[in-house]
């Protein structure tokens, strides 16, 4: 009943405030058109203006019992729904999504027509317009190898003049490699089997492109040579679906070529990317040679299918793991390190984890994994759930939202989640019939033996004869699997269940440690000041260039064919190292995590949520668990840099005031002196943002700072504005500064809660006193941040003009393209002595840097690059860190 509510809310605000939009945006109550919202890159190619989230979620409907709204919705669907737009949009995403989408509703209508009492009007309209879509993808599929083109305009198709795509010459593997099931299913359908071979031609040439020695497969692939361009291998995002398609096209189809080939991947990836309870991409090449050091959220559904598979014990290991995670962060990371930091913090309500609970909990019967759903509900609606709907997570750290609600949402999390707590007499259907897509939508299993037109061919001498009994195994049951042990799958848990817990972050070496007693450079990372003039000309002589970027920061790139000899190009290398290897030791010194401006007054009442950056001197948050709770008042003068002239304002509340013209430290003493029980720094920068800009930290002034006892934060432009807004428009405005956000139950504990918001909170309120383990579920406030995430540590100087920034922070796993290696470093004081009193240089490399012949180099903060004691030649040098920066130029493509 929980998870029906849960659905209605978001489903009646997607209906009411967005429909026929393609998304719900449930922060400010609309919806998301293309076009009409600031692009977001390749997210937006999943929205066509066909109605997406409806569409997405029509079998959901059926699956949750909900007869009458499907109808209602199938027939929205066939009058209002063109697929004759104008828009370029993913293949990839529109075949799983929409396509996906009107076969599923298609799926169950015809079901519920045979049962007699609902559908009765249904005449395969649904089918008609996955038909008519089916022919609209069929043009990216014109290249020589098969392989789909990314991208296909609805309109135009591919190379149309006016089509705007069909220039692309990459495309990732699951972008190619999932779209057997459907394209199959819509040519069994429909008897038009075109579809289905079209399919069949892309996994074959993916089969065919494998890396024979390792059986693995890249991550993205030139549609036109069938040359790997990114070759590192594993089972999270740009694969995952692949591998997901050959198992579920052997269940659907019935080929046995499907299994042949997932069962030698699978061989491969236990052997290779599986290092329980870990999965870690590896080289397709050099398959014991990892390549990162950090796993993504996508990875979440490879249990599931391991259950699918029938290998249950490393399902087991590895769900547990990611559960652990979950119970850190509330939610899985975008990204996550080996030693579950967090690598990106976002986390845009992804289903795969509960998909694979469900799964387990299938296989096994254990009520343990009930409780995990339990778990992933009260988390939903403490953190996620707003007025319009559910928001996807900013960062799951402080608990900011982003004003986001995916399709995938609605059309897997709800279904998942009802299914694992359904008992049978609650389906109106058997599910098992029907076969899950990659989007959960119903393929039913009768389409194995309809239409077939597609020849099998005898391929059994392509594939090698592996020596493993799991290969054996389909379809799972607990009376196969757990004969006379119910216990067998907690005892597979027992180890792991503190594995995140007792990780603690990796050291790393020192530069100078590495560098011994060989030769020396002319100039040290350490006492490097982009204002020295002397110390540029030593960089122009070592072949490094300064780039001055438009956020205020510089960046270093070396080119070693414009040094002047070959010694002063390795010089230059030596310093891009030292400089890299600086980086990463300071962030793990200085660095500190996101904090949280959280209004709790009305109308808000603790549902929005502000990322602030933090600041090295005052009261430390995290130790603060109640954070500081106020008032906002704006200071005279706006900038704080002088005696406050209305104290009497300020006393007892969180002062507001302006960036520049003096240091943070200052601001900070004038505030406190006026009586004011915390600050607010916001950004002068006009539009700067926490979405586009990296996280900020305000350092001190060099001086003692522990006289400062308030909490200050930092909020950039936009999210300064909207406390501004909210001054002009109420007056009395309230905000809480905490390390992370707070649910509204602890926001009002002991106060009176409006009668409005009590019914959305006595629900949250009721599961706390049921959970013992709450506090397990929340983020750990000491929780470094994500070693992706910059964060710039600056001082500001008293010269009148605003401030300089000392050197920004590190991202040790930032990557560096093959041609250039570039260090990001913020204007630096020619005052400050060096990084002992600001923050560490920020790596970062932009395609822009690439030239010919230029050598990049880049190092993780545990590199294990180290320098002999004399001189290497250019040549040896370039050899030892080919592999790596083949692997960091892979890296950036992920990062960016």
């Amino acid at each position: 009943n929980q998870v029906l509510e849960m659905f209605d809310h978001a489903y009646s605000n997607y209906m009411e405030h967005a429909y026929p939009a393609d998304e719900l945006m449930p922060l400010t109550c609309r919806g998301r058109v293309r076009g009409q919202e600031p692009s977001r890159g390749d997210v937006d190619d999943a929205l066509g203006k066909f109605s997406l989230t409806l569409i997405d979620t029509l079998d959901t409907l059926v699956v949750l019992n909900k007869t009458k709204e499907f109808e209602e919705a199938v027939k929205k669907v066939i009058k209002d729904v063109n697929l004759d737009n104008d828009i370029v949009v993913s293949v990839f995403e529109t075949n799983i999504r929409v396509l996906g989408g009107l076969l599923g509703g298609h799926s169950v209508a015809i079901m519920l027509k045979e049962k007699g009492e609902y559908m009765q009007w249904y005449n395969g309209e649904l089918l008609h317009m996955a038909k008519e879509l089916g022919y609209k993808l069929l043009p990216a599929f014109n290249t020589t190898s098969g392989l789909p083109y990314p991208r296909v305009n609805l309109k135009f198709g591919v190379r149309h003049p006016e089509a705007r795509t069909g220039t692309e010459t990459d495309t990732c593997t699951a972008c190619a490699g999932t779209l057997i099931l459907e394209f199959a299913a819509l040519s069994r359908f429909t008897g038009t089997s075109i579809f289905e071979e079209y399919a069949r031609k892309a996994l074959d040439f993916i089969w065919e492109k494998r890396q024979r020695s390792s059986n693995l497969v890249g991550v993205t692939i030139n549609i036109h040579t069938g040359d790997w361009v990114r070759k590192d291998s594993g089972v999270g995002a740009g694969i995952d679906s692949y591998y997901e398609y050959l198992l579920k096209a052997y269940v659907l189809l019935g080929d046995d070529s499907f299994l042949e080939r997932f069962n030698t991947h699978y061989d491969a990836i236990m052997r290779y990317i599986s290092q329980p309870p870990l999965l870690l991409d590896v080289h397709i090449h050099k398959p014991m040679l990892n390549a990162r050091t950090w796993m993504d959220s996508l990875l979440a559904f490879f249990p599931g299918l391991q259950v699918l598979k029938g290998d249950i014990r490393p399902a087991i290991e590895t769900h547990e793991m990611l559960y652990q995670v979950i119970k850190k962060h509330n939610f899985l990371p975008e990204a996550f390190t080996t030693d579950f930091r967090v690598h990106w913090a976002q986390h845009p309500l992804r289903p795969e984890f509960a998909e694979s609970t469900y799964f387990l909990y299938k296989a096994t019967g254990d009520p343990y994994y009930l409780e995990v759903g339990k778990t992933l509900i009260e988390n939903l609606n403490k953190y996620a759930r707003v007025p319009c709907g559910f928001a996807a997570m900013k960062d799951v750290r402080t608990g900011s939202h982003e004003d986001r609600m995916d399709s995938f949402f609605l059309a897997e999390m709800f279904k998942y989640l009802y299914l694992l707590f359904a008992d049978k007499e609650d389906m109106i259907f058997d599910i098992e019939d029907y076969i899950f897509t990659t989007e959960a939508h119903l393929l039913p299993l009768w389409l194995s033996t309809t239409n077939q037109t597609i020849s099998k061919k005898n391929t059994s001498t392509e594939y090698t004869e592996l020596d493993d009994s799991n290969f054996d195994w389909t379809c799972p049951n607990t009376q196969i699997l757990f004969p006379n042990d119910p216990m067998f799958a907690q005892s597979i848990r027992e180890p792991l269940k503190n594995v995140v817990d007792k990780s603690c972050p990796r050291g790393i070496s020192r530069a100078e440690e590495s560098l011994g007693s060989g030769p020396k450079p002319p100039l040290r990372a350490r006492d490097f000041m982009a204002s020295n003039p002397e110390h540029l000309e030593i960089l122009k002589k070592m072949g490094v260039s300064l780039i001055h970027l438009k956020d205020g920061r510089v960046q270093l790139v070396q080119h070693a064919v414009q040094a002047a000899s070959s010694l002063d190009a390795e010089d230059g290398l030596r310093f891009m190292q030292e400089m890299i290897e600086l980086s990463s030791q300071q962030q793990k010194e200085q660095q500190l995590p996101p904090r949280a401006v959280q209004i709790v007054s009305h109308p808000f009442f603790g549902r929005v949520v502000l990322t602030a950056g933090p600041a090295q001197f005052g009261m430390d948050l995290s130790k603060h668990k109640a954070g500081t709770r106020g008032f906002v008042a704006t200071i005279k003068p706006y900038n704080g840099c002088s005696e406050i002239t209305n104290p009497e304002a300020v006393k007892e509340k969180i002062a507001l005031m302006q960036r520049g013209q003096c240091m943070f430290a200052e601001k900070a003493r004038n505030i406190q002196k006026a009586g004011a029980i915390g600050g607010i720094v916001i950004d002068d920068n006009e539009g700067s943002s926490s979405d586009t800009a990296p996280l900020f930290q305000m350092a001190g002034d060099g001086k003692n700072t522990d006289d400062i006892t308030i909490p200050m934060l930092f909020l950039f432009n936009k999210e300064g504005n909207i406390i501004l807004d909210a001054i002009r428009e109420y007056e009395a405005v309230e905000v809480l500064l905490s390390d992370k956000a707070k649910d509204r139950a602890t926001i009002f504990k002991g106060k009176m809660i409006p009668n409005y918001i009590i019914d959305s909170n006595l629900e949250m309120e009721n599961m706390d006193q049921k959970s013992s383990e709450n506090d397990s579920h929340k983020p750990n406030s000491e929780e470094a941040p994500s070693e992706s995430q910059d964060a710039g540590a600056v001082s500001e100087e008293p010269d009148g003009g605003g401030e300089s920034s000392a050197v920004g922070d590190p991202d040790p796993l930032s990557p560096a393209s093959a041609d250039s290696a570039s260090v990001s470093r913020a204007d630096q004081d020619p005052h400050t002595p060096g990084p002992a009193e600001a923050g560490a240089p920020e790596p970062a490399c932009t395609p822009e840097d690439s030239q010919p012949q230029e050598q990049n180099t880049q190092t993780q903060s545990n590199s294990k690059a180290h320098w002999d004691s004399k001189v290497q030649p250019m040549e040896s040098i370039l050899a030892d860190w080919n592999e790596d920066i083949e692997a960091f130029e892979m890296m950036e493509k992920d990062e960016l």
